[in-house]
């Protein structure tokens, strides 16, 4: 069975046994947690009914993404701005939908 889940201003298609890296979420590694905002759930072709229909999952880590850099120019008024930025991010893994 599958569902899509959004957390994070995003959508995640999920089933029981995958890993999704996410947005930062509160809570610990190795603590479980439950995603109510199931948009749509089916098994196979056939769409099933999200009505109290939520997804367990188990935060496996806190992370870190990868480092992007933002660089400012503005040609010939000698100025440029170099900074850096890593987005945090939840790694979980989903335990069972429904």
């Amino acid at each position: 069975m599958f569902a899509v889940v959004r957390t994070g201003g995003k959508q995640y298609r999920v089933a029981a046994g995958d890993k999704i890296v996410v947005e930062k979420l509160d809570g610990e590694a190795g603590a479980s947690i439950t995603l109510g905002d199931v948009l749509l759930a089916g098994e196979g072709s056939e769409l099933k009914s999200v009505e109290g229909l939520t997804v367990a999952a188990e935060i496996v880590a806190q992370a870190k993404g990868e480092k992007v850099i933002v660089f400012k120019k503005r040609r010939r008024h000698n100025y440029r701005r170099k900074n850096g930025h890593r987005q945090n991010h939840t790694i979980l893994k989903i335990v069972s939908v429904g």
